[in-house]
């Protein structure tokens, strides 16, 4: 029987990746990745051993690392995942960031596509007082965010089933968030690395990826305070349609924000 050190050589060869090799075996021995360093030299049980020759062979066939572990880091949290909902990742943070500059104190935040509720939690754990409303067209999404929520102490977002805008009509919020579909049908990316194991009806969104961008553009004014906010997140390249949507007889202050990467990734404008 192999030790650690050896296990976690082996598995960072297959996978070509050490940081991932060690999440993996934390998940299966339940530890954290400090735990290592003192224990190198232990030799697992062989039915551990066993279960994570197996998570390793899923990883190496493409699985998202998010999706065997059934965990993913966003902002302060912690967060379920599974493939229903969406990986959060860390571009989606950077809409947290500008959506808390613009969030009034006790304001009405309404997240469009919660999937696992990352934006909806994150923003509730930094805002205690304020309104949080999450919406998805997936029940199985929102079976995931509501135990994300209860995990978390943040029973009081509010999770409703439906689409889009339908489940609050006759509501009205400061800020309206996004993280829609937002990649063209035809993306040659649907096939590659992560995307192939997520949830098709959260990545795509018509031909140019843009369809429910519109809509939202659309709709949202009817949702929104005067004065109140709608930010979404989109693509690296579509910074510049994404702002054509707004009507500038509607809108004011149209925006577009790049990540870490200094790429365009959220657009927002403040309703007239």
């Amino acid at each position: 029987m192999n030790d650690i050190r050896t296990i976690l050589r082996q598995a960072t060869d297959v996978l070509g990746d050490r940081l991932e090799a060690e999440a993996l075996l934390a998940h299966v021995l339940g530890v954290d990745r400090a735990w290592f360093f003192a224990h190198a030299d232990d030799v697992p049980a062989a039915e551990a051993s066993a279960r994570f020759e197996s998570v390793v062979r899923r990883r190496a066939d493409g699985e998202p690392v998010a999706y065997i572990t059934g965990r993913r880091d966003f902002w302060s949290l912690s967060l379920e995942v599974t493939p229903a909902t969406l990986i959060p990742r860390p571009e989606t943070e950077r809409l947290v960031e500008l959506a808390l500059e613009r969030l009034p104190r006790g304001g009405r935040v309404l997240d469009l596509g919660t999937g696992s509720g990352a934006i909806a939690l994150a923003l509730a754990r930094e805002r205690p007082d304020t309104t949080v409303i999450a919406v998805d067209a997936s029940e199985d999404a929102l079976d995931v965010a509501n135990r994300n929520a209860c995990r978390l102490g943040l029973e009081r977002v509010t999770f409703r089933l439906g689409d889009w805008f339908a489940p609050v009509r006759d509501e009205r919020f400061h800020l309206v968030v996004s993280n829609p579909p937002y990649i063209d049908q035809c993306d040659e990316h649907l096939a590659l690395g992560d995307l192939r194991f997520e949830p098709r009806s959260a990545l795509v969104s018509g031909s140019d990826g843009m369809d429910d961008i519109r809509r939202i553009v659309l709709d949202a004014p009817d949702y929104l305070v005067k004065g109140g906010w709608l930010l979404f997140e989109h693509g690296w390249n579509q910074g510049h349609d994404a702002r054509m949507t707004f009507d500038t007889s509607i809108w004011r202050e149209v925006f577009t924000a790049a990540d870490l990467e200094l790429r365009d990734r959220v657009t927002g404008a403040q309703r007239l």
